[in-house]
């Protein structure tokens, strides 16, 4: 097997850098006390420009922003016609959010270009460090913008959505800088393009449970989601016997119950009511309505699918038993986005030369990877995040994680470079 050929960094050092970063930009913010960094605002500039400077900094040849506001660093290959190999992520945040999701992917590829200048080494590609910045889906109702718009799959209409304020994705683009008539200009030519790592906290606790550093992605979680309408009887609660009702209310509940049972029933697959409203909502009336949401997630399509129709049966038997009306609307439908088995392997063959047992599992959650896919081959590494927070200002990944994960990115370039002819 053969070894990188990079010296090795003092203990630490990658983490340390990773995380100086990571507190750089934690004070970009538009509210002043928490960290909440929307798309196309005033502190995403900010973001964005001082991750220009990160990069340059750390050997970056080249550095933009393009039309869409991604921050783009290329540490060039040895050849003018070398192909490209893209690390990234986002620096958009959720509101009052954490330190480390999206952003610590940014910082890992600017970790890696740095090793490499350091070293002298240039590689039979070109690494191209990408910041993207629309991935939460908080502020407009877009998704996946940035990174769409690299792959090729911009929708147009995407500008004339419309944020809380009244704001215009093309108008906060304006403001931002962007240039709404040059998006088509950001998509890549697949045939220049080798693929997409992107290292990303898991935003969960399995990595945790396995006291693992690090773990290979398999797929991302297709997801469908619905929204449920129980329709019973609303009465008064003193005066309508038991054996009487129309309980809305007790009919959603058993429904909810089922709906954990069967979303347990496969290893792998999740389902979640994550909201429920009761009409009318009063303390001594005999609930007549309830609405809830459904999410489903799987990174098997087929057992997904088969979880969403059982669901839906156990749903309609429990309203016929309990003659409520029920009516269920799908609303969201999404494929799993399967990783490439070839970039698994290269980064699973990384970790366990870091003597860090290979773990493989599923993204349930949605990252730019997803939109990625669509241009060339992914593979993602999961860093452990403590007892799984995210979206939460305690977020946390420790240094020496985010350290060692550095280190398994650069080793994983480095072999698909030898495997390159480097």
């Amino acid at each position: 097997m053969p070894t990188s050929t990079s010296p090795s960094p003092s203990p630490s050092a990658f983490g340390q850098r990773a995380c100086d970063r990571l507190m750089t930009l934690r004070g970009f913010s538009d509210h002043p006390d928490n960290l909440t960094r929307l798309f196309l605002s005033p502190s995403h500039r900010q973001a964005a420009e001082a991750v220009s400077r990160m990069m340059a900094e750390a050997g970056c040849d080249t550095v933009e922003i393009d039309a869409l506001g991604t921050v783009v660093g290329r540490y060039h290959g040895n050849s003018a016609e070398a192909p490209a190999l893209l690390i990234g992520s986002h620096i958009d945040t959720v509101k009052d959010a954490g330190s480390y999701d999206g952003t610590l992917g940014v910082v890992a590829g600017i970790g890696v270009v740095e090793a490499l200048k350091q070293a002298g080494r240039r590689l039979p590609f070109t690494v191209e460090i990408l910041a993207f910045g629309d991935e939460e889906n908080v502020r407009f109702p877009s998704n996946l913008s940035s990174s769409r718009a690299l792959a090729g799959t911009f929708d147009p209409a995407t500008l004339d959505g419309i944020d809380e304020d009244g704001i215009s994705f093309r108008k906060a683009l304006l403001d931002f800088g962007g240039k709404p008539e040059a998006i088509g200009s950001i998509a890549r030519d697949a045939s220049k393009v080798l693929g997409y790592l992107e290292i990303h906290i898991e935003q969960g606790p399995v990595l945790q449970h396995e006291t693992l550093p690090v773990g290979i992605v398999t797929a991302i979680n297709g997801a469908s989601r619905r929204r449920v309408t129980v329709t019973g009887q609303a009465g008064h609660a003193g005066t309508v016997p038991m054996a009487l009702r129309q309980d809305a209310l007790a009919a959603a509940s058993a429904m909810v119950l089922a709906v954990e049972a069967l979303g347990a029933k496969a290893p792998l697959t999740v389902a979640t009511v994550g909201r429920l409203s009761v009409s009318p909502n009063a303390v001594n009336v005999i609930p007549g309505g309830v609405q809830f949401t459904l999410d489903m997630r799987g990174p098997d399509d087929a057992e997904r699918i088969a979880m969403v129709e059982a669901i839906e049966a156990e749903c309609r038997a429990i309203a016929a038993r309990r003659t409520v009306a029920l009516e269920i609307a799908p609303f969201y439908d999404a494929p799993a986005c399967p990783c490439s088995p070839a970039l698994q392997e290269a980064l699973a063959e990384a970790v366990a030369r870091h003597q860090i047992r290979p773990l493989h599992l599923p993204s349930g959650a949605g990252h730019d990877a997803m939109a990625m896919a669509a241009l060339c081959p992914i593979g993602m590494l999961f860093v452990r995040c403590t007892d799984g927070i995210s979206h939460n200002p305690s977020e946390f990944a420790s240094r020496n994680d985010i350290d060692q994960a550095i280190r398994i990115l650069l080793d994983a370039v480095e072999h698909l470079a030898l495997a390159h002819g480097a």
